[in-house]
């Protein structure tokens, strides 16, 4: 058979990647051909997403794609949560506001006053968190309602594949992470959303992952390459592509999905919403060929990340290899830092906050650099712990295999830590799962391959990653003993109200 080429734009909190995938019937083979920040910046007020600089360099990652050889498709992961409107035209009416912006303090709340925690959790199936699109909704609605000119919501990873096709429809396992769609019953919450004030009628109409969205729009169809480019939607929310990636071959291996945030979870055939699961905080968002990823939100390597962006303010630009290398120095079990912790969440001053949380609760506190990092990598592995904990206290199924995946499986420290405190082999990669995902979920679009199973076979041929054992994981209990008594009392991140 001829190779074919696909393109996915898989797009971060961080920075953006153009990524080609050839397929010559066996194995995939990924070349980024272009990489890109991504900053959201302050306008009238709110921190929101440049949609204008992302399609730019969605752009120019395209013309470079198609100027070594014809691209037969093309599809966009993204972070979920986030959207942006449209208005008669087709037009964005603003840049969207980042989940990161202040707006939604106080919105959990206010909702749960409205309709009651067990509603908003029974009616959807997803972990109460702010930063949830549903009181990203309620907080604007709250300020006076959408824009005027708005009439079609989209997801932020729907809002490119608008601009590459013209289409204006949302993809399942992106609007599954909202709050405000019905995972089980496969429908927007309306009757939820009514009875918060939140309007309906923009609301668009979903499709499945791989669905063919027809070719891009004449603009882009004159470049070199680009004439005969489909529009396929991947797994839309990057952690729905990165899960189609997972090389599983253990029914009862979990999965972390590691980067600016951390989605550990399991893979299952339906959701599990019910008052063990709402209690345990776990969220059922959408996957691949109609599967549920039954999840918990970790913060993820973002305080590390806000860490570093604040020593290099201070002078000391310290790469990530040079930064784990720092931690793998410290001085192990040392002080415990909760990452999920409500101080976390907005960037600013990170090591001033590790060392002031510290402080506040009775603990040594860190002061260089590798005490610093080695805590929050710590804290990382012990949340991980607790969350695979609470899914099989839920599922009655215990975990017995970890599948690291994602940029973040690159950090051998952490993995190490994440064997060591659950007592669990850990299985590394592969690192570029997101983009492998959406790749091959096109692929089968293509007709290139017959869905799930295959998909993971060709993951299996194309990059075996690697396996960590855990180093006499018995002396980490006593230590989590204490992360799970210092953390009973907090209040977690996703019932942050200030």
């Amino acid at each position: 058979m001829s190779e074919r080429r696909c393109v996915a734009v898989d797009l971060g909190a961080e920075s953006g990647r153009i990524v080609v995938g050839t397929f010559d019937g066996h194995r995939l083979g990924t070349e980024i051909v272009h990489r890109f920040p991504n900053r959201p910046r302050m306008v009238d007020g709110h921190l929101r997403w440049d949609v204008a600089a992302l399609w730019s360099e969605i752009v120019e990652g395209l013309s470079r794609a198609g100027a070594a050889e014809p691209v037969d498709s093309v599809g966009v992961d993204s972070w979920g949560i986030d959207f942006g409107y449209l208005d008669e035209r087709g037009d964005l009416v603003a840049d969207p506001v980042s989940h990161r912006d202040a707006r939604t303090d106080g919105t959990l709340n206010a909702a749960a006053q409205m309709v009651g925690r067990e509603r908003l959790y029974r009616d959807t199936g997803i972990q109460l968190m702010q930063i949830n699109a549903v009181f990203q909704l309620l907080a604007e609605s709250r300020a006076g309602g959408p824009p005027p000119a708005a009439r079609r919501l989209l997801m932020i990873p729907d809002l490119f594949h608008h601009l590459l096709s013209g289409s204006s429809v949302a993809e399942f396992t992106a609007v599954s992470t909202t709050g405000a769609y019905d995972v089980a019953g496969r429908a927007w919450a309306t009757k939820l959303l009514d009875d918060l004030g939140i309007r309906t009628d923009l609301l668009p109409e979903v499709v499945d992952a791989g669905t063919d969205l027809g070719a891009v729009v004449p603009a882009l169809a004159t470049l070199p390459g680009l004439a005969s480019t489909r529009v396929i939607t991947p797994g839309s929310h990057d952690t729905a592509s990165a899960v189609a990636a997972v090389p599983f071959a253990d029914p009862y291996a979990g999965y972390i999905s590691s980067g600016t945030w951390s989605l550990v979870g399991v893979e299952l055939v339906h959701p599990v919403v019910n008052e063990s699961s709402r209690k345990a905080n776990l969220t059922n968002e959408g996957g691949v060929a109609g599967t549920v990823r039954l999840l918990r939100n970790v913060m993820g390597l973002w305080v590390l990340q806000e860490c570093r962006r604040q020593w290099a303010r201070e002078g000391r630009d310290i790469e990530y290899p040079a930064l784990v290398a720092l931690a793998a120095e410290a001085s192990a079990m040392g002080s415990i830092v909760d990452v999920d912790h409500p101080s976390f969440v907005h960037p600013g001053d990170m090591p001033a906050r590790v060392r002031d949380y510290c402080r506040s609760t009775g603990q040594p506190v860190p002061s260089t650099v590798g005490e610093v990092a080695r805590s929050v990598l710590e804290g990382l592995a012990l949340r991980y712990r607790a969350a695979f904990d609470s899914i099989a206290e839920v599922t009655g199924r215990p975990t017995t295999l970890v599948h690291i995946v994602g940029g973040g499986s690159r950090n051998d420290l952490l993995n190490q830590l994440t064997a060591d405190v659950t007592g669990l082999a850990v299985h590394a990669g592969p690192v570029e799962a997101t983009a492998m995902g959406n790749l091959l979920v096109q692929l089968v679009a293509l007709g290139e391959l017959g869905g799930l199973d295959d998909v993971r076979e060709v993951v299996r041929r194309s990059d075996c990653g690697r396996l960590v054992e855990p180093r006499d994981p018995s002396v980490w209990g006593e230590h989590y003993t204490r992360f799970r008594d210092l953390v009973a009392s907090a209040t977690p991140v996703q019932d942050l109200v200030n």
